[in-house]
């Protein structure tokens, strides 16, 4: 179990196409990025809550989903979609979200990922060779095992789904709970 104060200082991570996916593929809804930015700051200091996005071809619906992440406080970083010859496309953040927290570790006490991806693991490995206490935060089932491994502590979203989905269709709200 890690230590959490009010004075202790955090910066948040959010994956958000790594969130996203997994909940849509695992769960058949869409995250309440609100709660988890509550879960993940858990009555601390907010340094800064940055979300990494990836703008799609089509962009029905992104503006509005994008304008909902800002409102709740988290600062987006966009970048387009890369689409290469025969149409394999390429959506990565990892070296800008690494960057982003390496960049911050002296203003915090604690480093938030918010994602499952196991390409995080050096990074996490570095920011506690640092000293700096590195939570993780994901849908369990879609986590890397060396992610949950290495974190100081891993809080898997599926512990609550009826407080971190969000969905539509009742029959699927029920499943969720």
């Amino acid at each position: 179990m890690v230590m959490k104060h009010k004075e202790q200082r955090v910066a948040i991570f959010f994956d958000i196409q790594n969130l996203y996916h997994s909940a849509k593929n695992i769960y058949q809804a869409r995250v309440n990025f609100k709660e988890v930015l509550k879960a993940a700051l858990a009555g601390r200091k907010l340094i800064r809550a940055i979300g990494y996005v990836v703008k799609s071809e089509t962009a029905e619906g992104e503006s509005s989903f994008f304008d909902a992440l800002e409102k709740i406080g988290i600062e987006l970083r966009m970048k387009d979609l890369q689409v290469y010859p025969g149409g394999f496309k390429k959506a990565d953040w990892d070296v800008g979200m690494a960057v982003d927290a390496i960049r911050l570790k002296d203003s915090v006490d604690a480093i938030v990922l918010i994602t499952g991806d196991g390409d995080f693991v050096p990074l996490i490995e570095y920011l506690n060779g640092l000293g700096k206490q590195v939570e993780v935060i994901a849908f369990g089932r879609s986590a890397s095992a060396k992610i949950k491994e290495e974190a100081d502590e891993f809080f898997d979203l599926e512990s609550q789904p009826g407080r971190f989905l969000i969905s539509s269709n009742l029959t699927k709200k029920r499943q969720i709970k």
